[in-house]
C-alpha cells in the first residue's frame, strides 16, 4: 500500500511573503479539508513530501497537533519554472477510499513491471488497466490482464499494417506495369551512329 506517514505542524502566517520564508526553511504550505472538520492550515516537510507525492496514488497519514488523519493529495501546485512544491491541498478520505487507493497503486507497480519485462510502453499498459478497471475488474486482475491486452491489440495492429502495406505493393507494382504498357515503344539506339 502507499500510504506515507508524515508530521504537520500549525500554520498561523499567511500570503506570499510568509509562504516564501516557510519554503526556504523546507516547509510546504498546506490545508486539509473534508470530513466535515474546519480547514486547517498547515506545513509539510518538502523532502518527505516530494518523496510520497512520486508514487502513484499516495495517501498521506497525517500527524497534526496528536490525531492523525487519513488524506489525499487534490491540488499539488508547482512553480511552472522551477517545478519545485509551492502549496498543497489534502482531502480527508475514509479508510476504505484509502484501502481502494492502496490495490490501484499495487496494481499500478504489477502492471508497469509485466509490461516492462514484456517490452511494452507502460503508459498503454496502464491506459488498459484503468479501462478495465472502469468496466468492473478488480484492479489487481486487471493489471494481470492489461499486457495480455496490449500485446493483443499490437499484434492485431502489425497485421493490418502488414495487409495494407501488401496491397499498397500490389497496387504500386500494378501501377508500375501499366505505366510502362502505355509507354510509347522508345528507338533502338544505333552503336555505329554519331
Amino acid at each position: 500500500m502507499s500510504q506515507v506517514a508524515i508530521i504537520a505542524e500549525a500554520r498561523s502566517e499567511f500570503g506570499k511573503g510568509a509562504a516564501r520564508k516557510l519554503r526556504r526553511e523546507g516547509r510546504i504550505p498546506a490545508v486539509i479539508y473534508g470530513g466535515g472538520t474546519e480547514l486547517l492550515h498547515i506545513t509539510l516537510p518538502e523532502h518527505e513530501l516530494n518523496l510520497a507525492l512520486r508514487k502513484p496514488r499516495v495517501v498521506l497519514a497525517v500527524t497534526f497537533e496528536g490525531s492523525t488523519v487519513i488524506t489525499k493529495p487534490r491540488d499539488v501546485q508547482r512553480d511552472p519554472v522551477k517545478r519545485v512544491l509551492e502549496h498543497l491541498d489534502l482531502v480527508i478520505i475514509s479508510k476504505l477510499e484509502a484501502a481502494t487507493r492502496g490495490d490501484m497503486a499495487d496494481a499500478m507497480k504489477v502492471a508497469e513491471a509485466a509490461a516492462i519485462e514484456a517490452g511494452i510502453d507502460p503508459g498503454t499498459v496502464a491506459a488498459a488497466m484503468l479501462d478495465a478497471i472502469a468496466r468492473g475488474e478488480d484492479p489487481m486482475a486487471a493489471a494481470l490482464h492489461a499486457v495480455a491486452d496490449v500485446r493483443a491489440q499490437a499484434e492485431a495492429y502489425a497485421e493490418v499494417n502488414t495487409a495494407q502495406a501488401e496491397v499498397d505493393d500490389a497496387a504500386a507494382a500494378a501501377g508500375a506495369a501499366a505505366a510502362a504498357a502505355a509507354a510509347p515503344p522508345s528507338a533502338p539506339v544505333d552503336p555505329d551512329a554519331e
